[in-house]
Order: structure tokens, then sequence, then C-alpha cells
């Protein structure tokens, strides 16, 4: 792509500026210019947008037995989790968020150009990475994105390069001619297996329409580190379209339903991202979940740098569960036990490498999350019953 080089958040300055100074005789309201931004998006040839490999057909008859899950990917580094992924003898691998750091160059973050240039080299990178092409080889592959492949740390909807990077998120996973393509945003469902043993795969966007989080009040405090619960009454996590979307996914008929979640769900103890952060947002989910009489709910998630499990007994019609799996290569901690701990934690979280297992036993009724480590030894595990995810 031919290179303009004026940064994103130096045309949020213009905009920001324009809106001061009606007087000047060259001023762009934010509104134009981000219109102007998704006309030069979209004409943008496919040609020149990051391909990855191919992705193998997800049967949709077969049920489901086992299901491997991870996030925080960093592209640059070396990823013996992923190449562990790629031995596995599972039949679906969820890639949930952070699935490349094209926000950032090594450590360092980068100045979003118009391009998005440092998004396109970490799909390119991931592209040609030895295990990721072997995970693609050994199993399908759903994925959705968060901030560091969305394009920017923990935006939302006001990022003005989300068009580009959601186009590049489609062309690189092979969903430019799928169902995502018509409608902005990555979310989407895929249901599997046959009845009796059906599991629906909801896959949401936490990104593309999310309103701003409320800034903590006490930087780097535990609890409170970059944000805290909003007051506001307009908070957004899906967008409109997304929320009707989700309710007509709930009503369907399904056994056992994976809801991937790139942020987590249940946890309130962090001040980092999380639903916890948009309580209205999350007692709109938990509500949901119960008025269309959806079972089997469980939560997937990412984006901690560092695995977690979790079961919230009493907030919903019945308990949730979560797994948190990250990260895959992107591990910041000294020790692998976690010292944060929430009151429906399960058990220690564990920081180093690792990424996520779900079994399913249909003869037996039975669950099992499984957070394995980057050799692929289990570290942590929960089980329970499909019975005890059934309001009945």
């Amino acid at each position: 792509m031919k290179h303009i080089g004026v940064s994103l958040i130096a045309l949020a300055a213009l905009g920001a500026c324009a809106t001061q100074t009606a007087t000047a005789p060259a001023a762009v309201s934010p509104q134009s210019a981000e219109e102007a931004l998704s006309v030069y998006y979209r004409a943008i040839p496919t040609s020149e947008l990051p391909s990855g490999p191919e992705i193998l057909p997800l049967s949709t008859s077969e049920a489901l037995t086992r299901v491997i899950v991870a996030s925080c990917n960093d592209e640059e580094q070396p990823n013996p989790a992923m190449a562990r992924i790629a031995e596995e003898d599972a039949d679906l691998f969820l890639f949930i968020g952070d699935n490349v750091y094209g926000d950032r160059d090594g450590r360092n973050y980068a100045n979003a150009d118009f391009e998005l240039a440092e998004l396109h080299e970490s799909y390119a990178d991931l592209g040609v990475s030895e295990a990721y092409n072997a995970v693609a080889a050994a199993m399908p592959i759903l994925a959705t994105w968060d901030d560091h492949d969305f394009g920017m740390n923990d935006f939302g909807r006001n990022f003005a390069g989300r068009i580009l990077a959601e186009r590049m998120f489609e062309n690189f996973f092979h969903m430019d001619d799928t169902e995502i393509a018509d409608y902005p945003g990555v979310y989407y469902s895929r249901m599997v297996g046959p009845e009796g043993q059906r599991t629906q795969i909801i896959m949401l966007d936490t990104r593309f329409f999310r309103s701003d989080l409320m800034p903590t009040d006490d930087y780097g405090a535990a609890g409170r580190e970059r944000y805290i619960p909003s007051t506001d009454p307009a908070q957004d996590m899906l967008g409109e379209a997304q929320w009707a979307w989700l309710e007509q996914e709930l009503s369907k008929p399904a056994d056992l339903r994976l809801l991937v979640s790139s942020i987590q769900v249940i946890p309130d103890v962090h001040g980092w991202e999380s639903w916890d952060k948009m309580p209205t947002e999350r007692q709109r989910l938990y509500d949901m979940i119960e008025e269309t009489e959806a079972n089997g709910v469980v939560f997937v998630s990412g984006d901690r740098h560092t695995s977690f499990l979790y079961k919230d007994e009493d907030r919903g019609a019945y308990p949730f569960y979560e797994i948190t799996a990250s990260s895959l290569n992107v591990a910041f901690a000294s020790e692998p036990d976690s010292t944060e701990v929430d009151p429906r934690q399960l058990g220690l979280g564990y920081t180093f490498g690792n990424y996520g297992e779900i079994e399913i036993d249909w003869d037996a009724g039975q669950i099992n999350f499984i957070i394995n480590d980057e050799t692929g030894e289990e570290v942590r595990s929960t089980s329970f019953s499909m019975d005890e995810i059934n309001a009945g």
C-alpha cells in the first residue's frame, strides 16, 4: 500500500482542532475525516491485504469433543506453545484475540499510520510462522480479535483505522467471503454436531462497537490499575446490531454454547479491560441469557497474560463457568502463580506461556476446562456436568 505517512493519532488531533476553531478555512470535521478514511480503506485492493494459510473446513455434522483455545501471540517471538498446539489431537482451535501484536514493534508501541503498516507486517510475520502454519494444517481455526490485532491498545469504536483492521482480519483468516464481510465487525457463530450433542460457538466482537472505558482515578493501584466500572448510562460493549444478533443466536436450540469474548466476563477484582468495567452491559448479557432460556452457556476469554478458571454461581439462572487462556508467548510475570484472586476464581492463575483446552464428554455429560503450559503439561483444571449448566 502506498505510504501516506500521517498517523491516525494526528488525524484525531486534527478533528479535535477543527471542532474548536470553526473559523479556520481548512478545518476538517472528525466526521468528514472518518468518511474519507472509510472510502480510502474500502478502495484498497484485496491483493494488497495480508493473507494467511488456508483454513481447514469445520465439519458441522460431527460432535466436538476437544477444543483448543489461546490468545496473546507475539508473532516476533519464539512460540513453543503454538508449536505444541499443532501436535494436539483436537477438533478445533479458537484463536481469540491479540493473535498478533500489530500495534507495536517489539515491546514498543507503534504510532499507527493510515495504512496500519505495523499491523500489516505483523500479519505477514504470522503468515510465515512455522508453528502457526502447522496449526492451520492440523485443525480448523475460528478467530476473533482483541485490541492488539484490532490495531490500537485498549481502543474501541473510536479507533479511526478499524475498517482497514477489519479487512485485514477477514482476509488473513479467509473470512472475506463469509457472512461477516456483509456487516461491520467480526462477530459470527457456528453450530456443530447432531441434536443432543450440538455445540454452538458464538464469537463476539468486543472492539468494533465498544464505547470508551472509564479511566482509573488511582493509576497503578491494585484493582484500579487502568480502568474502573463505568457510570455512563450510554456505555456500550457490543453495539445494538450485535446485541440483536446475539439474542437471536441464544434463542437457537443447542446443548452447549461456547460464548467467546476476547476480554474476561466474570471477574471483578482487577483494573484492566473486562466486562465488569461496563456493569450495565454485563448485566444485559446475563439477563439476555436468562430471558432467551439459553442453556449450556460457558464463557471463553483471553487478554490477561495469565490463565484463570472461574465459577459464577450467584448471578445467573445457573452457574456460569469461564476459562481464560492467556498468553501463548507474552508472559510478563517472574513466577508461575498469579497473586490475583477473585471470589469466583477456581485456584491460582497461571502466568507463564500456556493454552487452554475444553474437553467435552458427551456420554458422561461432563466438561473439562484445562490449562496446559507451553510444553502441553496440564497445570490447572476444573470439571463440571452439563446438567449443572442447564436451567432445566
